[in-house]
């Protein structure tokens, strides 16, 4: 079996070509492509290589899918009804170091930081030599640099400890390999701590923003990075290193570039978020999928319908009856025909944020064309609001809390809210869980605030779990068997197989 640092990635994925379930993981073919030393001596060739970039970040093995959803599905907010096993290893917490979703996100995410590499690299060596341009070569960089901050971030969390647990430090424990040139073949390598690794991730952001601010231009396009994506990820991370000076003010830059000061709070505004393809305008950053690239079997959409994922007893018990978000949420039986209550034992969900319109009358919509929404306003006002009750802060947390809060069209004004550090924080918690559903951040949420959690739903619609009072913060997923075995370096972090709960 080929290992991500044997061979070094010799060329580049260049065009954006959809791919199905007979997709090789390992292949390192390139389709329709060029050989990397060559379409990385000029400008225009630069820029295809990022697009490839891009690609890599947004298949089902990463982004599109995996690297994404297990942070769902290892979680209490998700429901599987057991009618077909698809990812369900993360679910049960019965994964061992060979599972394949684990492969998936390390070596894709390796594809994305090695790509991402060689872009920054030729893109410094072409700036004496293409001075006409100097502002794509800038452009080009600083969103290769949020490309592998973004990968950096998502292998550290998948693969280390979290960085901080309520207060305490873990920046001492193993991380993953950082990547800052491309990896010349059959070089040994080594894991790096996970403070270590946050440093990267930050390095690398604070160049994306350097970068942008040199090239004075950037796309307007949710589909690439722009610096209001850039500060969206920073706000996260800061947050994640409960650094809430720094999560609050780069959250805020976030939704000042992207001039977003209110949310939907209606049925039909809310319904329209998810009703198209990239329909979703308080996004900062999302995936380029639709009806011609997508993931069919593999995508996110296919995995919340046919493949039996949905919201849990206990998050649907979150929400109140005048909560727009709501509103895409229905329940199917397998042949489509909508269920009239959330009273099926064995419920199919019909999507919600993948149901791309299939939740209103018209219908029509195919989920596994939908969407993936990466960075968005919401989470934005969400980390404004957490940065600041840890700050004690409790006005402007609250003011922040309230612009999401208000989906619930029973909250219509600050009285409407909790009062008190405490009461605050809880009412966050809950609110991340009803407004990041289906957007990969509950599993990280209970490691980083310390929480324990119940896993592994069933018996719906009683709120009833296999797996009870886990301590998430212990939780560490293995570093895949076939990179061990590859012998290159890379060691597997002692004593993971006692975390599972």
């Amino acid at each position: 079996m080929k290992n991500i640092f044997i061979k070094a990635m010799a060329g580049l994925m260049l065009t954006v070509s959809a791919t199905g379930c007979g997709d090789k993981f390992f292949d390192t073919d390139i389709f329709d492509g060029t050989d990397s030393e060559t379409i990385l001596a000029t400008p225009d060739g630069i820029a295809v290589a990022l697009n490839g970039a891009y690609y890599r970040l947004s298949q089902y093995y990463f982004a599109g899918n995996y690297a994404t959803t297990i942070g769902d599905l290892s979680s209490d907010i998700i429901y599987w009804n057991a009618n077909n096993s698809h990812q369900n290893a993360s679910y049960q917490f019965n994964y061992l170091d060979t599972y394949y979703g684990f492969e998936y996100i390390w070596v894709y995410g390796y594809k994305v930081i090695d790509n991402a590499a060689r872009v920054i690299e030729n893109s410094k060596k072409l700036l004496a030599e293409y001075p006409e341009s100097e502002a794509e070569l800038n452009q080009y960089m600083a969103e290769a640099y949020a490309l592998r901050a973004y990968s950096m971030f998502i292998l550290t969390n998948t693969f280390g400890h979290q960085i901080k647990v309520a207060g305490q430090d873990f920046s001492n424990e193993l991380g993953v390999a950082i990547v800052e040139t491309p990896i010349p073949e059959f070089q040994n390598i080594s894991r790096s701590s996970v403070g270590e690794c946050y440093a990267q991730i930050l390095s690398d952001l604070n160049a994306s923003i350097a970068a942008f601010e040199a090239a004075q231009q950037y796309s307007r396009s949710g589909e690439v990075f722009t610096p209001a994506s850039v500060y969206g990820l920073m706000a996260r991370v800061k947050l994640y290193l409960e650094d809430y000076n720094g999560a609050l003010e780069a959250a805020t830059n976030a939704l000042n570039m992207a001039g977003i000061k209110e949310l939907a709070t209606t049925v039909s505004a809310y319904e329209s978020l998810y009703a198209t393809t990239y329909s979703n305008n308080e996004s900062l950053f999302y995936l380029a999928l639709d009806t011609k690239t997508n993931w069919s079997a593999n995508s996110c959409g296919t995995l919340y319908t046919t493949y039996c994922y949905g919201p849990s007893p206990y998050l649907i018990s979150l929400y109140s009856d005048e909560d727009v978000r709501t509103s895409i949420m229905y329940w199917t039986n397998q042949a489509g025909t909508a269920y009239v209550n959330y009273g099926a034992t064995t419920p199919w969900f019909g999507g919600g944020k993948y149901g791309q319109g299939s939740f209103n009358a018209v219908g029509g919509g195919n989920p596994a064309c939908q969407t993936n929404y990466l960075i968005n306003a919401p989470e934005m006002f969400l980390i404004q609001a957490e940065a600041n009750i840890q700050l004690n802060k409790e006005a402007d947390a609250k003011k922040a809390l309230l612009t999401v809060a208000m989906r619930d069209n029973a909250i219509t004004s600050i009285s409407d809210l909790p009062s008190g550090k405490t009461e605050i924080m809880e009412f966050i918690q809950d609110e991340r869980a009803r407004e990041l559903f289906q957007e990969g951040h509950r599993l990280w949420d209970l490691r980083r605030w310390g929480k324990k959690a119940n896993l592994y739903a069933y018996g719906a619609p009683s709120i009833q779990y296999q797996i009870t009072d886990a301590n998430m913060s212990d939780i560490i997923f293995p570093i895949p068997q076939s990179e061990i075995n590859a012998g290159y370096g890379i060691e597997q972090t002692p004593g993971w197989a006692e975390t599972r709960p």
